[in-house]
């Protein structure tokens, strides 16, 4: 039996500086400490993949996220490249990813990674609007944006992404739907539109609680959800999951395996895996990483097998935020396994969750509560 496609996900743990409401595992960019982790990540791609991969199975899609990948040199991002086409195979049209803030990355070094075979960049503009940018200690401009997206396609990329975020401190639902009206006119192939959360130990978690920065307002959110399924529909934009946005056949294949419960490799410290049933993470510490390396032992801090019925969880909970759903009978055994029959039964007379005889999904009011839901049918 041919395994089923396997992606491969890496974290490169640097960024200039943290934005305020940023909770990823992250350290300041260093030159030495970078020269460092790649040395270790380059020493864990063969680790892993001698003791993880079975020889020969296909590699759908590799991300390289963080972070900001691209406070790398784009030498050190190639080289990291070809060590996992060393000892990985790639599918012939393998979706390889590499995140970038605008700032971070220049005319030649699209150029470089295009030619070493990058086939979508993932730009973080999170708004089109600079006061916006400001209200959240996001590094950089709106102009950036928009040069690096037009030098992205200039060096032959034709599968381009931008991250948005919604909510923010001190944006209304005009301003929001100016930011999308504006990156409708640089016609990426994706959008990634997330609404802002409060992650804990954040800056921005700190200025709120100081009253130095509005909390998010839920019905706002609301309204900016709905503005972006109208201007961005309108526009041809397919929303195939509940915070993304695609031209048809530009749906992210790397993300789509974590939300069909497909099976992933996580590369850097804090990553985590799906292999055959089970989940586990690597250490969230940049020199616990380096040090186990050196040691050559793989940095794993937790592992834990999942029964059928915990991947059967996981696979409706990933899977209801998809806008084609799941299989009814998934989310009605799960419902069995669980005791969750009488949760199940209100999500749908609330109309939160809509079924059509085969095929369970999140209504439009109930992708507006994706997190509150997952969390009860846990």
């Amino acid at each position: 039996m041919t395994p089923p496609p396997l992606g491969l996900y890496l974290h490169i743990p640097f960024c200039r500086q943290r934005c305020d409401f940023c909770a990823f595992y992250l350290e300041i960019y260093r030159e030495g400490r970078a020269e460092t982790f790649v040395r270790s990540l380059l020493h864990e791609i063969g680790h892993s993949a001698h003791q993880h991969v079975t020889p020969g199975r296909p590699i759908q899609s590799v991300y390289v996220g963080g972070g900001t990948p691209t406070a790398l040199a784009s030498t050190q991002l190639i080289t990291i490249l070809a060590e996992i086409r060393t000892h990985f195979a790639l599918a012939s049209d393998c979706e390889i990813t590499v995140e970038a803030h605008p700032s971070t990355i220049s005319e030649q070094d699209l150029v470089q990674l295009r030619q070493a075979g990058v086939t979508r960049m993932s730009f973080g503009a999170e708004s089109m609007e600079d006061g916006d940018l400001t209200r959240i200690g996001r590094p950089g401009a709106v102009h950036e944006t928009v040069v690096a997206v037009t030098q992205a396609r200039a060096a032959g990329f034709t599968n381009i992404n931008l991250d948005l975020m919604y909510g923010l401190p001190g944006q209304n639902l005009e301003s929001w739907q100016r930011t999308l009206v504006h990156c409708l006119a640089l016609a990426p192939t994706h959008l990634s539109c997330y609404a802002l959360t409060v992650e804990q130990d954040t800056k921005l978690a700190s200025n709120i609680q100081r009253q130095r920065s509005p909390a998010p307002d839920e019905s706002l959110q609301i309204e900016m959800d709905e503005a972006a399924q109208r201007i961005l529909g309108d526009d041809g934009y397919e929303r195939y999951e509940v915070s993304n946005y695609a031209q048809p056949g530009y749906a992210c294949q790397h993300n789509l395996l974590y939300w069909t419960n497909g099976e992933y490799l996580g590369l850097g410290p804090s990553a985590q895996s799906y292999l055959d049933g089970t989940r586990f993470g690597n250490v969230a510490d940049l020199a616990a990483y380096d040090t186990s390396l050196v040691a050559s032992c793989l940095p794993i801090e937790d592992c834990t097998r999942l029964s059928e019925e915990e991947q059967l969880r996981d696979a409706v909970i990933f899977g209801l935020r998809l806008t084609r759903g799941i299989p009814s009978h998934h989310l009605h055994q799960h419902a069995a396994n669980y005791g969750h029959a009488a949760v199940t039964a209100l999500l749908l007379a609330q109309q939160l969750i809509e079924e059509d005889g085969v095929r369970s999904r999140l209504s439009a009011r109930g992708r507006l509560q994706a997190d509150t839901i997952a969390g009860q049918l846990y």
